[in-house]
């Protein structure tokens, strides 16, 4: 990833400290974005922090401005911004709940790519790699609004695969299902972590996606489901 301009939505996130720490780690030059984020977060000199709110065509917009107008480029985006909503049947959901999953996890998707492909069609050789669910694949009860915008997200990262793999851009999205992060921790304290994907394996899979070794993945939805097949 040496001479790789990087940027990692939700860079402090249960996931996205890994894949930010990752690319740190292979060489990289990366701009980590969350509404909430310092430069303290991440000691490397080659990493930078900046306030985004992403779920915004305007706030979306700023940010690859912003990295473009810091660094010159932009090769590889890791998005793994994402929001969960569960436990009503789709009868019982509102709106505001079915509204605020499309917002987090298909808008701000949306707004993102369309900011940023412009830049990464001038490099050559872009990656984009989207975090998904596995709930995109296999809706579950209780999670309709979840599942759904997850799918779509899916379809919207396949779409742009197709479209810009004349710019040697590829895109992929990667499915996990639970992750063994500190916030499921504390939502499930029973379950048995044994079965869990493990962020650092995720953030792994994401660098070599985004290497030379994975140029030729282009349009997959990749299923990382750790122990619980």
């Amino acid at each position: 990833m040496k001479d790789k301009v990087v940027l990692v939505t939700g860079a402090n996130g249960g996931l996205g400290s890994y894949v930010t720490q990752a690319f740190l780690d292979a060489g990289a030059t990366v701009v980590g974005a969350s509404r909430k984020i310092r430069q303290s977060d991440f000691n490397s000199p080659a990493f930078t922090a900046l306030l985004a709110e992403i779920s915004t065509a305007t706030g979306a917009t700023s940010l690859a401005e912003s990295v473009v107008a810091r660094f010159g480029r932009l090769d590889v985006v890791a998005h793994t911004v994402g929001g969960f909503a569960g436990g009503q049947s789709i009868a019982e959901t509102d709106d505001a709940t079915f509204q605020r999953m499309f917002d987090l996890n298909l808008n701000s998707t949306f707004y993102l790519l369309r900011a940023v492909l412009p830049e990464m069609r001038k490099t050559g050789s872009g990656r984009i790699i989207a975090i998904g669910s596995r709930a995109a694949l296999e809706p579950g009860v209780g999670v309709g609004a979840y599942s759904a915008s997850k799918a779509a997200m899916v379809s919207l990262i396949r779409t742009v695969a197709l479209e810009n793999k004349d710019a040697g851009i590829t895109a992929n999205a990667i499915l996990p299902g639970t992750m063994d992060t500190p916030i499921n921790r504390k939502a499930m304290p029973n379950a048995d972590v044994s079965k869990w994907v493990r962020p650092a394996n995720v953030a792994r899979l994401i660098i070599w996606l985004a290497g030379d070794a994975g140029k030729e993945v282009n349009g997959a939805a990749i299923q990382v489901y750790g122990n619980d097949v």
